[in-house]
């Protein structure tokens, strides 16, 4: 198989494996992924293969939805191997599953590779503006969270662990994550296509608070 064979091939996988997935971490969210991912490598000149696929494949092994809350590569692993993906590429790309999630907000997740770079600010780019927002309820939904507590405070995690056992309320997540990605984008395509959803998100809580009251 040539590479866009295999990229059409992996995404039949991950549709089949995250279709009607139902916490905002479902194919469709894939997929809006891999799109802002392909057109930030045509602004930034990373390679289209290793974004591609790490952007199809980073979210079969995400922490939140495993057992021991740790996340792994395990599933994207095998997969690479069964289409009979190279070793270093296979590597390549599990680095960037690894690395490319939000850990807390003292907590710095560096991207060593231009295309590590590119899939994390794709991914952070869907995580805000109105698809952000969207994806945030649905995820609180699906964790059981209230919606808002006025008399809890958003916490600014220092740690993985703190992050992880946290537990907090939908419109304080806005606080403890979505309202700081703006600030660490990649790229600068990233960063430009991350000032419009930010200035979405703020007006959208604004809004929120002042219905609330």
């Amino acid at each position: 198989m040539d590479k866009s064979d295999i990229v059409e091939k992996t995404g039949k996988y991950v549709k089949g494996r995250l279709e009607g997935e139902s916490s905002g971490h479902d194919w469709w969210h894939v997929l809006r992924v891999m799109r802002i991912a392909t057109h930030i490598t045509e602004k930034e000149g990373a390679d289209l293969y290793i974004v591609q696929m790490s952007a199809l494949l980073h979210d079969l092994d995400d922490w939140k939805f495993s057992k021991d809350g740790e996340a792994g590569t395990k599933e994207a692993r095998e997969w690479l191997e069964s289409v009979d993906e190279d070793p270093a590429t296979i590597e390549q790309i599990c680095s960037i599953i690894e690395g490319i999630s939000f850990k807390g907000a003292g907590v710095e997740t560096p991207m060593r590779s231009l295309e590590g770079k590119v899939v994390q600010d794709a991914d952070r780019l869907d995580a805000i503006g109105a698809v952000g927002i969207g994806r945030t309820f649905a995820y609180g939904g699906h964790k059981r969270l209230e919606m808002h507590d006025p008399n809890l405070r958003p916490r600014l995690h220092q740690s993985f662990e703190e992050y992880k056992e946290s537990k907090s309320t939908t419109v304080n997540h806005f606080h403890e994550k979505l309202m700081l990605l703006k600030d660490r984008m990649n790229t600068e395509t990233g960063k430009n296509m991350a000032k419009e959803r930010h200035a979405f998100l703020e007006l959208f809580l604004q809004r929120f608070l002042d219905e609330w009251k």
